[in-house]
């Protein structure tokens, strides 16, 4: 009974998660018009008069292929630069020994509570003195360095044995090399863990490029979304068909790497 009881919950759970997608997955295929009249009953979840037009009038009435490259460049860079600056922190503070190496993990431990709000207008300060506004520079640059991935890869390191680390030093392999040789390809599910949730996070970034951009040259998908909201004539089918788009990137990223990013969450000690 408890198995059952658990499985309809996750059921419902998952009904509940998935609808808004279905709806707006359905209505993305709607002619404008019956958007929100099918919007109230089971008829938002199935598109009769199903067509692509509506993906059509995106692509007509912005440049979304420029928003979209916009988000590719910004996201790819913070992820992979983000990976490389994460992961040499994470095993500096595992593994070697330095001064002040417990001051920075108490550092690292505080910033993961402290939001990107509390710092915006400071940080928006120093882009501007530096003369990164309007770029993609200042989307990328100020989120490279992340706590919570240097603690995430911290807490793999530590638990790795060290037995293999141990015998590449015996052999004359400095710290550098261990790590690229011997550690990283032995991390992967730490890697593909902290790839996913800096994606995920970065995608749906909103605040910090409407405040550092104020054109369509560097504009990712989340602050173009809401532009496109505004523009006359408002068309939710549009809209939908817009929303489809921009969610369909992190669903394949996630969907690609779903098993690497369990077994990296289970390793890191998250769900303990």
């Amino acid at each position: 009974m408890r198995g059952a009881a658990a499985t309809l919950a996750l059921v419902v759970l998952a009904a509940l998660f998935l609808a808004p997608v279905g709806i707006m997955v359905a209505g993305s295929l709607k002619p404008d018009e019956r958007v929100l009249v099918e919007a109230s009953d089971a008829r938002a979840f199935w598109p009769r008069e199903a067509s692509l037009q509506n993906y059509r009038d995106v692509f007509a009435r912005v440049p979304f292929g420029r928003f979209l490259i916009n988000s590719l460049v910004i996201n790819v860079a913070i992820v992979g630069l983000g990976l490389v600056v994460n992961s040499l922190a994470g095993y500096a503070l595992a593994r070697l020994r330095w001064r002040g190496r417990t001051v920075v993990l108490a550092l690292v431990a505080a910033l993961m509570i402290i939001p990107l709000e509390a710092i915006a207008v400071p940080l928006f300060y120093l882009v501007t003195r530096a003369g990164w506004r309007d770029t993609y520079v200042a989307q990328i640059v100020p989120f490279l360095a992340n706590a919570f991935s240097i603690h995430l890869f911290y807490v793999f390191f530590r638990g790795m044995p060290r037995e293999l680390e141990e015998s590449a030093r015996v052999d004359g392999a400095g710290s550098l090399t261990v790590f690229v040789r011997i550690v990283a390809p032995n991390a992967k599910p730490v890697f593909a863990s902290v790839a996913i949730l800096t994606f995920l996070t970065q995608w749906g970034a909103f605040l910090w490029p409407l405040m550092v951009t104020s054109g369509e040259r560097v504009r990712p998908l989340p602050l173009a979304i809401a532009s496109f909201h505004t523009l006359p004539p408002l068309q939710w089918g549009d809209i939908f068909a817009f929303g489809v788009m921009m969610v369909a990137p992190i669903l394949l990223v996630f969907l690609l790497f779903q098993r690497w990013f369990v077994r990296g969450l289970t390793w890191s000690g998250i769900k303990g």
